[in-house]
């Protein structure tokens, strides 16, 4: 009976736990489906693949993923998470092959799926300029999401006009 009683408490204090920061696990697991196909993506093109551009002036694939990986990391920094040292947010768009490339994405992504669980509930409505609009901490969060959202369809529209089958609709 003593472990039942302290198993209940445990998935009762796990559920108020989940609850408490409903918007962030929310946010995380979306954001999480849309990476892992990202690097899916980024997987099935080809080392050659990754410099193409669909016109001048237009970000290259190896570009597109190196943008993802820097808004990750600029808009947690806004939230107060400053990168990791050993990442300059300056020298991001020079890395090139398509292995650095993907290290460098999953790195961002880990990144970032780390630090949405670190705003607190009563953080989610702070004020925060963002350089390019003012909005709240959730907000944040959400453009987050979106961003890396936006950018797996503009990967999937590269991915079909290079020949490439997205590996999950296969």
């Amino acid at each position: 009976m003593k472990k039942l009683t302290v198993l209940c408490m445990l998935l009762a204090a796990g559920l108020t736990y989940a609850q408490d920061n409903l918007a962030q696990n929310t946010i995380k697991g979306v954001l999480a489906g849309n990476q892992a196909q990202v690097i899916q993506l980024a997987e099935a093109f080809s080392e050659e693949q990754y410099d193409w551009r669909p016109s001048e002036g237009i970000n290259s694939v190896g570009e597109a993923l190196l943008h993802i990986a820097g808004g990750n990391y600029y808009i947690a920094s806004k939230m107060g998470f400053a990168p990791p040292e050993d990442v300059d947010m300056m020298s991001l768009g020079k890395i090139t092959g398509k292995e650095n490339i993907i290290a460098t994405l999953k790195k961002s992504n880990e990144f970032v799926l780390e630090k949405i669980t670190m705003v607190e509930n009563d953080q989610l409505n702070e004020e925060v300029d963002f350089g390019f609009t003012k909005m709240n901490k959730m907000g944040g969060l959400l453009v987050i999401m979106e961003h890396n959202g936006e950018h797996k369809g503009q990967l999937i529209a590269y991915a079909r006009s290079n020949g490439v089958v997205p590996p999950w609709s296969k």
